[in-house]
């Protein structure tokens, strides 16, 4: 497996976002979830993705770092040599519906509870989710420092971030910003130019839905017609293409595909070992009909 940097851990330049085991109506069972997250650190990924929100209803905040953690603690291997980035500010309301909450006491108080859910002293990377518009950015950045200091938190990261959020975290953390997650693929690529920042700021990116989310991975050869003829001519799935590619645009990206089924996450880091042609990186870079903006997560 290659390896790529975040802050000052090595991680597996492919990760597993753990989200789509804790979706409602589509969560599969918790042996399979395990299965699943085994076979990716077996496979050599290093880096797991999870949040305090990703929880198939509002009374269960934390399901997925929960199950997180059950994997991890089953599994044989060395669970320090795994870096596990979970986030706090997006909340869940009473009709299972999203909320977000980027006050710093907020922040602080699910900072503790993600502590507790993933059963360590100090969390690996810690995220805030989402920008509050009722709060300051940079009280929400500032719970992130405090945290950074007190040493509840290793790393520090923010998602779904613009260009001048992400100058100004890195600002106000003393340019200890360590990753930025935000959502881009085929079909979304408007966080184009928050890569070229990460990468003069030497801050890992994570791209989430890094293969167009749930319910268009499947389809991403079809949508996206460069993929799937790359993928045809390489023999391998338009989905493995798609992350080879993300790969490609800049050193500081590591894709966290979602993933329910081991197979899937196989595939997924067999693309690490994919190499692109310069003319294959120009056609899939080229937009085509099926890029269209996706609801936030």
């Amino acid at each position: 497996m290659q390896t790529r940097t975040i802050g000052n851990v090595t991680v597996s330049a492919i990760g597993l976002g753990a989200m789509p085991m804790s979706v409602a109506g589509h969560m599969p069972d918790e042996d399979q979830s395990i299965r699943t997250i085994h076979a990716a650190l077996d496979a050599g990924v290093t880096l797991i993705d999870t949040a305090d929100a990703y929880t198939p209803t509002s009374a269960e905040v934390g399901h997925n770092e929960r199950l997180v953690a059950k994997a991890l603690d089953l599994w044989g291997g060395d669970r320090d040599a795994v870096l596990v980035a979970t986030k706090g500010g997006h909340t869940r309301v009473g009709d299972d519906g999203w909320d977000v909450n980027g006050s710093r006491a907020y922040i602080k108080a699910a900072c503790e509870r993600s502590l507790k859910a993933l059963g360590v002293e100090a969390i690996g990377l810690y995220q805030h989710h989402r920008p509050d518009p009722a709060v300051p950015y940079e009280e929400s950045v500032e719970a992130l420092r405090e945290l950074l200091d007190e040493g509840k938190i290793r790393m520090a990261g923010i998602s779904n971030a613009d260009s001048g959020q992400i100058r100004l975290a890195d600002d106000i953390l003393g340019g200890r910003l360590a990753g930025v997650q935000n959502e881009y693929s085929p079909r979304f690529r408007t966080s184009e130019p928050e890569i070229d920042v990460c990468e003069e700021l030497g801050v890992a990116f994570l791209p989430w839905s890094p293969l167009g989310g749930m319910g268009a991975a499947s389809s991403l050869g079809g949508e996206h017609a460069a993929f799937g003829r790359v993928a045809a001519d390489h023999g391998v799935s338009p989905q493995r293409v798609c992350l080879a590619w993300e790969l490609a645009r800049s050193p500081v990206v590591i894709p966290i595909p979602g993933a329910s089924r081991p197979e899937s996450v196989l595939d997924s880091v067999a693309a690490a070992d994919l190499t692109l042609t310069e003319e294959e990186l120009a056609l899939l870079s080229r937009r085509d009909r099926g890029l269209r903006d996706a609801p936030a997560r």
